[in-house]
């Protein structure tokens, strides 16, 4: 058998397809700046579309032995409608994020990690329209969320919003780094303003939570007489250089760094962490397949050319899967981009799926066009993967 010149226009594709796959992986080629900005007329920072602070050394903010309490005073104002976005999260020395507060549309999102009797467990909860007027007036929201022996309970401009029995802070959330709008090992940034942060060591009441809003409304502080007093006070009110103090802890301030950069970014997550049933992790996938059609379809057109069928399948899917795992690792030097095993999985089948319009589409429609022989070369035949001359 005499193999076929293979036709230049499958090997121009192929080129241009790689190129504009690479391309958009890849995208946008280099680190942003942070985009944190102090506020203008009053005390805060602004977060845009790539933003993180996070804390220049631990908290170690230990509670007392006999209290099993924990809470958290933020004033906050998203300023886009997101599906997931972290705004607050606490990260431990052991790669561990033991509580996350994320905006889910107009939801809140509590994401806690608790050590099991043999690993870590996940668990959440959503508290609906915490955000709603927020968004809808363009105002800031006093959120309160505080956890005890019965659970954790979340206030907003001090009415109680929502509870979740039986889930607690876990008790080691105040021990590592604050980390402000964004997750600490992946790119989930928060659009909107901070403006106010306070940890306590103790359950929040509800007549606590009333109250520091008033005062935070009033003063732009918890009352500096009141009771109890919170371990660790961020005002937000150094209207500009890169730090923001603790007033009460110093040593333990929040820094914004000049590049934005994702604390600890993991490299190739497992598909098994990545995996949610969240809107945007859907679309995610499948944009990912659909994106690796084109590169399928145009690879298995030349490699269909060289190869028996069943070689150039092989081949062309194997090389999508190359491609696949060159962006992901090259995503970790990018830190707007997630490097997870799941793209891997997506991309590979949607090359598959390129491989199948070919083998499928492609004789239909040379049937009806003979021209596109002239472009494309005949379709391949089930014996083999070239024609003779």
């Amino acid at each position: 058998m005499t193999y076929s010149k293979p036709h230049r226009l499958p090997a121009a594709a192929c080129f241009a397809v790689l190129c504009i796959t690479l391309s958009l992986g890849f995208w946008p080629f280099h680190t942003p700046r942070n985009q944190v900005t102090w506020l203008a007329e009053s005390n805060g920072i602004g977060f845009g579309k790539y933003g993180t602070v996070w804390g220049v050394g631990p908290l170690n903010l230990f509670a007392p032995p006999e209290s099993t309490g924990r809470g958290i005073e933020i004033w906050i104002r998203p300023t886009r409608w997101s599906t997931s976005a972290t705004f607050l999260s606490f990260y431990t020395p052991d790669k561990r994020i033991p509580l996350a507060l994320s905006q889910s549309l107009t939801g809140l999102r509590l994401d806690m990690n608790l050590y099991g009797p043999i690993d870590s467990v996940k668990a959440h909860a959503t508290v609906d329209e915490v955000f709603g007027q927020a968004l809808r007036r363009r105002k800031p929201v006093f959120l309160t969320v505080t956890s005890g022996s019965e659970g954790t309970t979340v206030y907003v401009d001090g009415s109680l919003a929502g509870r979740a029995p039986g889930l607690r802070i876990p008790g080691d959330s105040f021990n590592g780094l604050v980390v402000l709008g964004d997750s600490p090992r992946q790119p989930n940034s928060f659009s909107g303003e901070i403006r106010g942060l306070a940890l306590f060591n103790v359950e929040l009441s509800a007549a606590q939570a009333a109250r520091d809003f008033e005062t935070w409304a009033r003063e732009g502080r918890p009352d500096p007489e009141g009771k109890p007093r919170p371990a660790a006070l961020y005002l937000f009110k150094e209207r500009s250089g890169g730090l923001i103090h603790n007033q009460e802890s110093p040593g333990t301030d929040l820094y914004i760094p000049q590049k934005y950069i994702v604390l600890d970014k993991i490299v190739l997550e497992p598909f098994w962490k990545e995996f949610n049933l969240t809107r945007s992790y859907w679309s995610s996938a499948g944009k990912n397949i659909i994106g690796f059609v084109p590169f399928g379809f145009v690879f298995y057109a030349l490699i269909g050319q060289l190869l028996p069928r069943g070689r150039a399948v092989t081949a062309t899917v194997f090389l999508g899967t190359l491609v696949s795992l060159t962006i992901e690792v090259g995503q970790v030097f990018l830190p707007m981009r997630d490097s997870g095993t799941t793209d891997l999985f997506t991309n590979t089948f949607g090359t598959y799926l390129g491989v199948l319009c070919f083998r499928h589409l492609y004789p239909l429609a040379e049937s009806q066009m003979p021209w596109l022989r002239h472009f494309f070369g005949k379709a391949p035949s089930k014996a083999a993967g070239a024609t003779t001359h």
